[in-house]
């Protein structure tokens, strides 16, 4: 019971990130910070011996110390790159990875030519303040919604790979 209340963290941190960057162009530290702190417990639940945890750290800070360079030369936005970083902890840079790059990149252009067909059709007038932000012009584009969504895409594999 305890080893589902922790793999389903995950999840609940992909979809609350989508849900936050959506409201509000900000994925919280502590949200990226519980993700993290929670892959700990869920891999010694599990009985993970301390190389594949050793992996998976690693994984992450390869990927943080690369998304913050992103961050840095303006690509992407901080959240993004740290929630990137925590998703690299739990799925370790393997295939699995590779698939949720690829569904990243996937629902990111779907989530960027939605909102770039959208600013295009609608004025930012309707009276609702997030969605009137998401129809500015000048915001930029909600990525952790993409990233939630390729977590989530990944999530299954998780749970087929569940002992680390």
């Amino acid at each position: 019971m305890l080893i589902w209340c922790l793999l389903l963290a995950f999840p609940a941190a992909m979809l609350a990130a989508a849900i936050h960057d959506l409201a509000t162009m900000e994925i919280p530290n502590w949200l990226v910070a519980g993700l993290c702190l929670v892959f700990f417990p869920y891999a010694a639940a599990v009985g993970s011996s301390w190389e594949p945890v050793a992996f998976h750290a690693a994984s992450g800070f390869v990927v943080l110390i690369l998304t913050f360079g992103c961050f840095t030369a303006g690509w992407m936005g901080g959240g993004d790159a740290k929630l990137i970083a925590a998703v690299a902890l739990w799925l370790g840079l393997g295939p699995q990875f590779l698939s949720f790059l690829v569904w990243m990149s996937i629902f990111g252009g779907i989530l960027t030519l939605g909102l770039l067909l959208a600013r295009r059709c609608f004025a930012p007038t309707t009276g609702l303040r997030p969605l009137d932000r998401l129809l500015g012009r000048e915001t930029g584009i909600p990525y952790g919604v993409a990233i939630g969504a390729a977590g989530l895409a990944e999530f299954p594999r998780l749970l087929a790979a569940m002992p680390l």
